[in-house]
C-alpha cells in the first residue's frame, strides 16, 4: 500500500501534512483488513487490493485511486458508501471519500510498514468486540424508492437509525419476498453506524441465530453467545419465520429480545408475515414484537416498479435503456422488486457483452424465459380471498353450505373467476368450494356470464376483481 507525499512546502507544514497522511494511512490499513474479511480473498484481490491511498490537501477528504476507469466505476458503485462508513468509523472528521483513476507517475510515494499484529491481553471474562456487520453498499436510504406502499416502513426505518433515545423499539417489518425488507435493514445499520461510529451493530438471519445457538450449546459456551447478542446497541434479525416450531431456539430468542428491549436498545425484526400470522411462533414472542411498531411493505404498483427501474439505471453509468423497455419490465415483472432489478441487470449486461443496442425486440429476446415465468399465476385461494373481501364475507362462507343470495352469488362469481383465471379442471374447482360437483361449477359460470350482460353491478364487480387479481 502506498501513500503519496507532496514536496515544496514549508518544514512545519510538511511535518503536519506528513503526520496527517500517516494517520489516514493507519486508518486505511484497518479499512483494508475489514474489506478483506468481509469481501473474501477472491473479490478483494480482484477489485479492492489495487486501491491506493493518495495524499490530499483537504483534511476532510480521503482520496483513493485505481489503475483503470473501469475498476474505478465498479468500486465507486459497489463500495463507495462502505468506504465512507469505514473511514468515518475510524476518523469522525472525514466527510467524503473520492475514488479516482490513476496516480501521477512523477509523484513520489511513501511505503508504510504494516501495522503490528495486536496482542490479546489475558482475560477471565469473554471480551465483546464491536460488531461490524457486512453491509451491501447499494442498500442505503437514498437508494430506496418511496411511495404510498412503503412510506410508513421507510420513515420508521429512518427514525430508528437516528441517534439518541429511540422513539420505538422493536421495529417489525413484514412483506413478501424481494419487496425491500433487507434493503431497509442494511440502510438502518449503515445510517446508525455513521451517526454512532462506536456502536455495536449485529445483523443476522433467524436461521443464523439458530445455527449459532446450537453451536454454542454443543460447545457448552452459551454465555459468550448471550453476551454477544445482548451487548449489541442495534440488533437486526431477518426472516423470523424460520424459527417457527424450534422450541429451544424460540426460548433463547425470547430472552434475547427481552434483554435488548429492556436495556432500551434498538431491535429490528423482519418476516414474510405480520407477527400474528407467524404460525408456530410462541404467543409471547408475537406479543413482544407487536408492542413496538409493525410496518408492512405492500406489493409495488406499476408506478413504483417503473420508478425503481429509473433509480436503478442511475447506478449503471453508460447504460442506455429506452423507456418502452422499462415500461415492458415494469408491466410484466410484478412479483418482486428483486426480480425486476435482476431483469434490468440481465438486459444491460447482455447488451454490453454483445455490443448490441437495447430496444424492445432485444429485451424480449433476452428475457423470454423471465417474462414467461413472470406471467401472473392466480390461485383459487387468492380468488376466494379477493371475492370475500370485496363482498365483505368470510372466506369460509364461500365453501360453506349456505344458499342465501348474499353468499351464493359471490360464490358463483368466485367459481367463474377460477374457471377464467386458472388452469384447474371443473372437478378441482368444485372440490375447492366445499366439495361441490363439477355441474355446479358449470352452472355458476353460465349464470355469471348471463348476469354480466344484464346486471351492471355484477359486471362492475367482476371487472374490479379481474383487474385486482390480474395485477
Amino acid at each position: 500500500m502506498v501513500l503519496t507525499v507532496n514536496r515544496g512546502v514549508g518544514a512545519h507544514d510538511t511535518d503536519f501534512a506528513r503526520g496527517q497522511d500517516e494517520t489516514v494511512a493507519r486508518a486505511w490499513n484497518t479499512v483494508r483488513t475489514h474489506l478483506r474479511e468481509s469481501a473474501g480473498a477472491r473479490l478483494f484481490d480482484q477489485w479492492l487490493k489495487p486501491i491506493a491511498l493518495v495524499a490530499g490537501t483537504d483534511p476532510d477528504t480521503v482520496r483513493l485511486a485505481l489503475p483503470s476507469a473501469f475498476m474505478t466505476n465498479w468500486v465507486r458503485n459497489h463500495y463507495g458508501d462502505r468506504l465512507l462508513q469505514e473511514f468515518r468509523a475510524l476518523l469522525p472528521g472525514v466527510r467524503s471519500v473520492t475514488i479516482e483513476t490513476g496516480i501521477a507517475a512523477a509523484t513520489p510515494v511513501l511505503k508504510l510498514a504494516p501495522a503490528p499484529e495486536p496482542v490479546a491481553a489475558p482475560a477471565t471474562e469473554p471480551v465483546v468486540i464491536a460488531e461490524r456487520p457486512t453491509l451491501d453498499p447499494r442498500f442505503t436510504f437514498d437508494r430506496f424508492v418511496v411511495d404510498a406502499s412503503n412510506r410508513v416502513a421507510f420513515n420508521a426505518a429512518k427514525a430508528l437509525a437516528e441517534p439518541g433515545v429511540p422513539r420505538f423499539s422493536p421495529l417489525f417489518l413484514h412483506s413478501g419476498t424481494g419487496q425491500g425488507k433487507s434493503h431497509l435493514m442494511h440502510a438502518i445499520a449503515a445510517a446508525y453506524l455513521v451517526a454512532v461510529p462506536e456502536a455495536k451493530v449485529l445483523m443476522m438471519s433467524a436461521e443464523r441465530f439458530m445455527f449459532d445457538f446450537v453451536q454454542a450449546l454443543r460447545n457448552r459456551d452459551t454465555h459468550s453467545f448471550k453476551l454477544r447478542l445482548r451487548s449489541a446497541d442495534l440488533l437486526l434479525v431477518d426472516d423470523l419465520q424460520f424459527i417457527a416450531g424450534k422450541d429451544s431456539t424460540q426460548e433463547e430468542f425470547f430472552h434475547t429480545i427481552n434483554e435488548v428491549m429492556g436495556a432500551g436498545k434498538r431491535l429490528v425484526i423482519s418476516a414474510d408475515r405480520c407477527p400474528q400470522g407467524l404460525d408456530g411462533v410462541e404467543a409471547r414472542i408475537m406479543s413482544r414484537l407487536s408492542c413496538g411498531l409493525v410496518a408492512d411493505i405492500k406489493t409495488p404498483d406499476l408506478a413504483l416498479r417503473r420508478a425503481v427501474l429509473e433509480r436503478k439505471l442511475l447506478d449503471m453509468p453508460g447504460a442506455k435503456v429506452p423507456g418502452e423497455v422499462l415500461d415492458l419490465l415494469a408491466a410484466r415483472i410484478t412479483a418482486s422488486i428483486r426480480d425486476l432489478e435482476g431483469a434490468l441487470n440481465r438486459v444491460v449486461a447482455y447488451a454490453q457483452l454483445t455490443g448490441v443496442e437495447v430496444d424492445l425486440e432485444f429485451a424480449v429476446a433476452t428475457l423470454g424465459d423471465v417474462l414467461r415465468g413472470a406471467e401472473r399465476r392466480v390461485t383459487i385461494d387468492e380468488i376466494q380471498k379477493a371475492v370475500s373481501a370485496h363482498f365483505e364475507l368470510k372466506p369460509v362462507d364461500l365453501v360453506s353450505a349456505r344458499r342465501a343470495v348474499v353468499v351464493a352469488r359471490p360464490r358463483q362469481i368466485a367459481m367463474y373467476l377460477a374457471k377464467r383465471l386458472t388452469t384447474r379442471s371443473l372437478p378441482e374447482i368444485g372440490r375447492k368450494f366445499g366439495g361441490r360437483d363439477h355441474s355446479t361449477v358449470i352452472h355458476a359460470v353460465r349464470r355469471i356470464e348471463e348476469l354480466r350482460d344484464t346486471d351492471r353491478e355484477i359486471d362492475t364487480a367482476v371487472r374490479v376483481l379481474l383487474r385486482e387479481l390480474e395485477g
